[in-house]
């Protein structure tokens, strides 16, 4: 075991290898001495003994160590598919009508076939069912500000209410009008854990994360959700918080956590580039505004990045002043600049693994 994997147990990295675990992949990469080849967690081939196993952070390590990629999993290729993955989710999130499965394939550089299996192993369902609950997502918001139900409905890019209707039973668990008295009927759990930037709160639903907060207790939590049910998350919720709080300690690891965020497109988009900034890095809000399409919304952007309801998870604090200043953060200068340190750290060191 290396250095590299020190925020990842040998016995856990084995684990993965073991089970195929494809939520590992791009965290650390499987060399087997006998073949000298290298490769990503999931790979199907056959698992090798354990003796002929070497663990390393990642394949420019292995290479440099004297093994090739494997030409089944291609491991090499796990960054390009999880950038063609952010850009799809960007482009999704920023689309008033969802994209043919064609069209989005072409602008991230894949075939349409190939891409709706990557996507659809990475995100969780296809891209066409992402795009049908983000437009059920819009429908949510469009129907607390408007006065009608048929203009919402329209204004969240519906060509019939009768689709609507549908997604709305399916996505949003309620009705429009159900929707717009306040999400009546919504379940949250939720608990508060100790981490190492201070008390974090942790709330999902059943669909996913709908706040992540450091200082916020359940009174805070009932505020933000006057109609809700808030309960505290049983021990199987243990397991979930444990990953969120993971994040403040290593804020650049690869996660999948599931979420349940609802916001305006322009909102979900700036979300979406914010996901997109490799760990390590930061962006302007005249960066993240040019990004989603919209170069003369900085100061949107910059209200954008205060509407994330999922801190660190959405990493705003990525999110920096054009004159290079740290600017504002929602939890406080302190946690910003110790997220920003931590992740420029674990980049320094893999870089200079690499040498």
């Amino acid at each position: 075991m290396t250095a590299a994997l020190a925020h990842l147990s040998e016995a856990d990295a084995l684990a993965a290898f073991d089970a195929r675990d494809r939520t590992m992949d791009g965290r650390f990469v499987v060399a087997v001495k006998t073949t000298r080849i290298y490769c990503k967690p999931s790979c199907p081939a056959r698992r090798p003994r354990r003796e002929n196993i070497e663990l390393m952070a990642d394949g420019a390590a292995a290479r440099a160590a004297g093994y090739r990629p494997c030409l089944r999993c291609r491991p090499d290729e796990v960054g390009r598919d999880r950038a063609a993955i952010d850009r799809a989710l960007a482009i999704l999130a920023r689309a008033e009508t969802p994209p043919a499965l064609a069209e989005l394939a072409a602008a991230v550089g894949y075939a349409p076939h190939h891409f709706q299996r990557l996507f659809t192993r990475d995100v969780g369902v296809s891209p066409a069912a992402y795009a049908r609950a983000l437009r059920a997502r819009r429908l949510g918001d469009a129907l607390e500000r408007s006065e009608r139900i048929t203009d919402a409905i329209y204004d969240a890019g519906y060509e019939a209410p009768s689709r609507a209707y549908a997604d709305a039973q399916d996505r949003l668990g309620m009705s429009p009008s159900a929707w717009r008295r306040g999400g009546e009927g919504a379940v949250i759990h939720y608990a508060v854990a100790e981490s190492s930037l201070g008390p974090m709160l942790v709330a999902a639903t059943e669909k996913g994360l709908c706040r992540i907060a450091f200082d916020e207790d359940e009174a805070a939590l009932r505020a933000r959700f006057p109609k809700a049910t808030i309960l505290p998350g049983d021990a199987g919720f243990a397991a979930l918080v444990a990953e969120v709080v993971a994040l403040v300690d290593d804020p650049g690891r690869a996660t999948h956590l599931p979420v349940d965020v609802a916001g305006t497109a322009f909102q979900q988009a700036v979300w979406a580039a914010l996901r997109a900034i490799p760990p390590g890095e930061t962006r302007s809000y005249a960066d993240i505004a040019a990004a989603v399409g919209k170069p003369g919304a900085v100061r949107a952007a910059g209200s954008a990045c205060g509407g994330n309801n999922l801190a660190v998870l959405i990493p705003c604090h990525r999110v920096v002043r054009s004159d290079g200043g740290l600017g504002g953060y929602a939890y406080g200068p302190a946690r910003k600049e110790a997220l920003l340190a931590r992740e420029s750290r674990s980049r320094t060191a893999a870089a200079r693994r690499r040498i």
